[in-house]
C-alpha cells in the first residue's frame, strides 16, 4: 500500500503543480495580452522531437492522433531485411488541450503492453521581444503494464501479484528556445522511478538530462537529433543512451517524421533507462511517427 500511495501522491502533486501554476499565470497572460506582447511559435513543429516530448502542447481546443512505430535492428541484416521483417514496437495515442497550455494524453504501445498518461504544462512562454528568453513546460506521466508475468508457471512466484508493482512514472522539465527561424534547441533533466525493477541489486530511481535540437531547411522541412544522459548507475546491465536523428515534413494538418534511433520502446520509462541496443554495432532502428490535428 505505501507504493499505491506514493503514486497517487506523485500523480495529485503533478496535477496540483500544473492547476496551480495555470492560475498563477493567467493575470501573467492577460497582461501580456494587454500589453500587445508576442510570444514565439512552433519552436518545435510537434510535442515530440523523435521519442522525446518537446516544450510545444497542441493548440487551443485541438486533438492530436499520434502513431509511432519502430521496426527490428538494421544488424539483422539482407535476411531480416535490415529490420523491416523484424518485430516492430508501435504506440497510438491521443492527446488534448483546451487552451492551449495545459495538455493531457494517453496511449498504448505494443511493446511490454504499455498503457501511459500524462499531464504537460507550458509554464513560460518565449517572447519575440525582451521578456521571456526560453520556454518551460512541465512533464508528468504514469505507466502501467498490462502484460502477464511470463516466468510464472516456471517460478511458481507472480510479479505482478500486486497492481502497483506494475507501475512506473516519469518527470520532466523542459526548457527550450528557437534562436531564429531556422535553429531551436531544448535541455531537460528527467526522473524516472518503477515501483517493481528486474533484479534485486536494481534501482528504481533514475536520472538524467536530455538534449534535442531541430533545424529547419525549408518552409515544411527540418532535421532533428535527440539524446538522452543517464546520469546514476541503477544496474549492472547493459544499457545505453537513447540517441536518434530524424527528418520531418509537414503535409496539411499531417507532421509526418522519419528516423533512425537505438531504442526500441516508445514510452519514457522505456527508452530512457533501458536501451539495450547501441550505435556502434548497428543496433539502430528505423522509424516513423505520424501526427494528424484535429480542432474541435
Amino acid at each position: 500500500m505505501n507504493y499505491l500511495k506514493y503514486t497517487l501522491t506523485l500523480l495529485l502533486s503533478s496535477y496540483i503543480v500544473a492547476v496551480n501554476a495555470q492560475d498563477d499565470f493567467s493575470k501573467l497572460m492577460e497582461d501580456s495580452a494587454s500589453s500587445g506582447k508576442n510570444y514565439t511559435l512552433a519552436t518545435f513543429k510537434t510535442t515530440r522531437v523523435i521519442n522525446f516530448h518537446t516544450v510545444e502542447t497542441v493548440g487551443e481546443r485541438t486533438l492530436d492522433f499520434r502513431i509511432s512505430h519502430r521496426f527490428g535492428e538494421v544488424n539483422g541484416g539482407v535476411d531480416n531485411f535490415w529490420g523491416i521483417d523484424g518485430g516492430a514496437s508501435i504506440r497510438l495515442g491521443l492527446e488534448y488541450s483546451y487552451d492551449g497550455r495545459l495538455m493531457a494524453g494517453f496511449g498504448r504501445t505494443s511493446y511490454q503492453k504499455m498503457l501511459d498518461g500524462f499531464l504537460k504544462y507550458k509554464l513560460l512562454r518565449q517572447t519575440v521581444e525582451r521578456g521571456m528568453p526560453v520556454t518551460a513546460t512541465l512533464f508528468a506521466s504514469m505507466y502501467c503494464t498490462t502484460g502477464k508475468d511470463p516466468l510464472k508457471q516456471l517460478t511458481g512466484f507472480d510479479r505482478y501479484e500486486n497492481f502497483y508493482s506494475r507501475l512506473s512514472y516519469n518527470y520532466q522539465l523542459i526548457v527550450g528556445r528557437k534562436f531564429n527561424q531556422n535553429f531551436s534547441a531544448q535541455i531537460a533533466p528527467w526522473f524516472v522511478h518503477y515501483n517493481q525493477v528486474d533484479g534485486i541489486l536494481d534501482g528504481n530511481d533514475i536520472y538524467g538530462v536530455s538534449a534535442a535540437l531541430r533545424y529547419k531547411f525549408t518552409k515544411r522541412m527540418a532535421l532533428t537529433a535527440e539524446y538522452a544522459y543517464r546520469i546514476n548507475d541503477y544496474t549492472n546491465k547493459d544499457y545505453y543512451d537513447s540517441f536518434g536523428v530524424g527528418f520531418e515534413i509537414e503535409t496539411g494538418g499531417h507532421v509526418f517524421q522519419m528516423h533512425v534511433t537505438n531504442s526500441f520502446g516508445l514510452a519514457e520509462n522505456q527508452f530512457l533507462p533501458y536501451t539495450n541496443t547501441k550505435w556502434g554495432d548497428g543496433g539502430i532502428r528505423i522509424g516513423f511517427n505520424i501526427s494528424r490535428v484535429f480542432t474541435l
